[in-house]
């Protein structure tokens, strides 16, 4: 791992634990084990460091997921392996995204809440971005547009919530409850 990608794993690790505001620069340093010189070489200001660690989340989050889809079959089996996902990484069984610690981008937007802030607006990009997976699954199922969008988002809704209630009330089943609750909706628009 170059020096580059040592500031930025090290930055994610500590963000994601303890949250942005909280992480001085020094201790990134001694965690990254890296100089401020070196830090300065890479990126011109913590923003900059904190734009670059939310791309690196975004990268891995949308591979893993990404990944993890494309082993099945498009539709029902994909809708059931992305709450089977998120159930695997609420219960820290995917030691390629770290421990669980709520949802990086809802962390990340509370700390940085202006829309118009860069920040904000990568964390919504990778929201849009696992919109667009969950879609992919809709689409196969035959639902039509208009309902798509409206089904896309409460599937969306129910995902969002699972990781919050895991999260905020350490309820580690709300990935299967939400799972259930999804095949509720969708029966509205299979039926």
């Amino acid at each position: 791992m170059d020096k580059r990608q040592q500031l930025i794993h090290s930055a994610f690790e500590l963000f994601y634990r303890n949250g942005i505001h909280a992480v001085g620069i020094n201790q990134i340093l001694q965690t990254a084990g890296v100089a401020k010189k070196t830090l300065y070489h890479h990126f011109a200001s913590k923003e900059e460091l904190i734009a670059a660690v939310v791309e690196y989340r975004d990268e891995k989050f949308y591979s893993w997921l990404a990944s993890r889809l494309e082993l099945v079959k498009p539709g029902y089996d994909g809708l059931n392996e992305l709450f089977d996902a998120v159930d695997d990484w609420i219960n820290n069984r995917v030691d390629l995204l770290s421990d669980f610690h709520g949802c990086f981008f809802i962390n990340t937007c509370a700390e940085f809440n202006d829309p118009q802030q860069p920040i904000y607006q990568q964390c919504q990009h990778h929201k849009k971005k696992i919109n667009s997976l969950i879609e992919r699954q809709i689409r196969a199922l035959g639902i039509l547009e208009p309902a798509t969008h409206h089904v896309t988002d409460s599937i969306s809704l129910l995902k969002e919530g699972a990781i919050v209630m895991a999260h905020v009330q350490g309820d580690l089943t709300a990935a299967n409850k939400a799972k259930d609750m999804a095949w509720i909706v969708l029966a509205a628009y299979l039926s």
